[in-house]
């Protein structure tokens, strides 16, 4: 069983920066690739970002890329998204999410265990 819980969310303006935190349980941590996905009002969940389980392996969704980076560290068991140049569109719930493998997955149902979700909300 993993427990995920994100925090670092929050209301900032256009331009800013926020740097997401999941913290994971679990000793099996660093044999998983993470992802990050995000849900605004009335949108489907959509993927954000995927780092392998060293840390080497990123993938993101094109909207994100240069912008947004994805780490990890696995003494601490925690996932990082760092969100540079943030826009109003950024604006959603942030889901943390593992999967039980260690291929990267873009697809939510490639991931079994998810967070709690952290409010991001972007202001023009």
């Amino acid at each position: 069983q993993v427990q995920l819980v994100e925090s670092g969310g929050g209301l900032v303006q256009a331009g800013s920066s926020l740097r997401l935190s999941c913290a994971a349980s679990g000793r099996t941590f660093s044999y998983y690739s993470m992802g990050w996905f995000r849900q605004a009002p009335g949108k489907e969940r959509e993927f954000v970002a995927s780092v392998s389980p060293s840390g080497g392996g990123t993938l993101y969704t094109d909207s994100v890329k240069g912008r947004f980076t994805i780490s990890r560290d696995n003494a601490r068991n925690t996932v990082y998204l760092q969100m540079n140049s943030l826009k109003p569109e950024d604006t959603a719930v942030y889901y943390c999410a593992a999967r039980t493998a260690a291929e990267m997955a873009r697809a939510g149902a490639a991931y079994v265990y998810w967070g709690q979700g952290t409010q991001v909300t972007v202001s023009s």
